[in-house]
């Protein structure tokens, strides 16, 4: 079953897709807050433990992780973007922002001509030495839990001089209570449910410590993929097989139609069943970025299991509980 495309929505295909390494609040539903320049010195420590100084909060940034990019829009920051990396694309302004190529792969000389005060990267990135060697700012960031979001979140924030109550705690609230009410929107027949969500062609499954994972986990699902795997672990198709899954999800990027590709998924009993969710790029932009769009994430989420709750009867849903 696929759910219908979503108009207008919009790190893993960022992460997972050119280099496995490389690694929100709805879509506009983010509440304003007001960044006001000035000329007071700012500081942060980022995730490599360096901490970076700056003569007052950067007015020319290039961000070079798509959730980072998102972050800053949330935080009515957008306007102070110079360039992006290749898969940023959200919201709409970015898409009028210079491309300065990939988290993993950027144009040092690109980045360099517009003359930014800031440079994003993630901690995967190994751009930071180049970029610093030509005198420009870097601060590296990794949003890979919920919790990290959060941090990220808090420091952009601290570098753009907004005032906690007024920016980050007040998106991170609003992104918790959305959450909160996509748990809540779980049919009570999908809870407890096995699931499994590929992450990325290989497969690369999303295990329990990923952020999906944790959304999952919030929407009162079980995954299939064990912490002890790993976030983003690649598995034999087989596993996932022997495990027989109540729900399937991935994205039109690693399926190309409701049936898997992999041997012996067609027989499966979710596919059977019709319980697979296949999401469109654009939504699978939205899921893969632990980011500003996080409770967006959780609503799709909520959504696919509402649909095959619809779609499946209760007692075909009783797989092997491991």
């Amino acid at each position: 079953m696929s759910l219908p495309r979503k108009p207008n929505s919009g790190w893993l295909a960022a992460r997972l897709m050119p280099a496995l390494a490389a690694c929100v609040l709805g879509a506009g539903a983010a509440p304003s807050a007001s960044v006001a320049a000035t000329d007071t010195a700012v500081q942060v420590t980022d995730a490599r433990g360096v901490t970076v100084q700056l003569p007052r909060s950067p007015q020319r940034i290039v961000s070079l992780l798509p959730s980072l990019t998102e972050t800053l829009c949330a935080l009515d920051a957008c306007q102070r973007l110079v360039g992006v990396d290749r898969y940023s694309n959200w919201p709409a302004h970015v898409k009028t922002v210079p491309v300065v190529g990939g988290g993993l792969d950027p144009n040092i000389e690109s980045i360099f001509a517009l003359k930014p005060d800031l440079v994003l990267i993630s901690m995967a990135s190994r751009s930071a030495t180049r970029l610093e060697a030509l005198g420009l700012k870097v601060v590296a960031l990794e949003p890979r839990t919920y919790a990290e979001a959060h941090l990220v979140l808090q420091k952009i924030g601290a570098l753009l001089q907004i005032a906690p109550a007024q920016g980050a705690e007040r998106l991170w609230a609003k992104t918790e209570a959305d959450v909160a009410r996509a748990a809540a929107s779980v049919p009570e027949s999908m809870r407890g449910k096995r699931v499994y969500f590929e992450a990325s062609r290989g497969p690369y499954a999303a295990g329990e410590t990923s952020f999906i994972g944790e959304t999952l986990t919030r929407l009162h699902m079980r995954n299939i993929v064990d912490a002890k795997l790993g976030p983003f672990p690649r598995i034999n198709p087989e596993f996932v097989v022997r495990a027989d899954p109540d729900v399937l999800m991935a994205s039109e990027r690693s399926w190309k139609s409701n049936v898997p590709e992999y041997p012996g998924w067609a027989q499966m009993r979710a596919v059977q069943q019709g319980s697979v969710c296949r999401f469109t790029a654009a939504q699978a932009d939205v899921l893969v970025r632990p980011g500003p769009r996080i409770a967006e994430a959780a609503q799709l989420l909520a959504q696919c299991l509402q649909t095959v709750a619809r779609t499946v009867p209760p007692a075909a849903s009783a797989g092997p509980q491991k």
